[in-house]
């Protein structure tokens, strides 16, 4: 007895498959990308909310981190929240932003860095 070939027909899954496909952008980002290349970066250099002092982010000790953040959040008048909660929002969105491409000893710095500043505004839960 010979086996007859039989055709197949193509599946519902692999007909949806294709016509579900996204169409690719006609610009690409770098050519519509103003001169800052990420957001982010606009943000940290045109922020409204409070001005940083220069690299404080870049600061090898928690405590001297924490001691600018609390120093820039007190001076500024154009943030919309009370100080420790901008400085920590700052912190926050810098750790963020950062993503995967920060360093694990930076990172970890940065995260001591919200325990000192918690324990500069008198927050400290221990």
């Amino acid at each position: 007895m010979a086996l007859a070939k039989r055709k197949t027909k193509p599946t519902k899954r692999a007909a949806t498959k294709s016509s579900t496909r996204r169409k690719p952008a006609a610009k690409s980002a770098a050519t519509t990308r103003s001169p800052a290349k990420k957001w982010s970066q606009s943000v940290t250099r045109n922020s409204n909310a409070m001005t940083l002092d220069r690299d404080v982010f870049t600061l090898d000790d928690p405590k001297k981190i924490a001691a600018s953040l609390k120093a820039s959040a007190e001076r500024s008048r154009r943030r919309k929240s009370d100080p420790y909660r901008s400085a920590m929002s700052m912190l926050t969105f810098y750790i963020n932003r950062a993503g995967r491409q920060l360093p694990a000893d930076r990172k970890c710095i940065l995260e001591r860095t919200k325990d000192e500043l918690r324990k500069a505004f008198g927050k400290d839960a221990s």
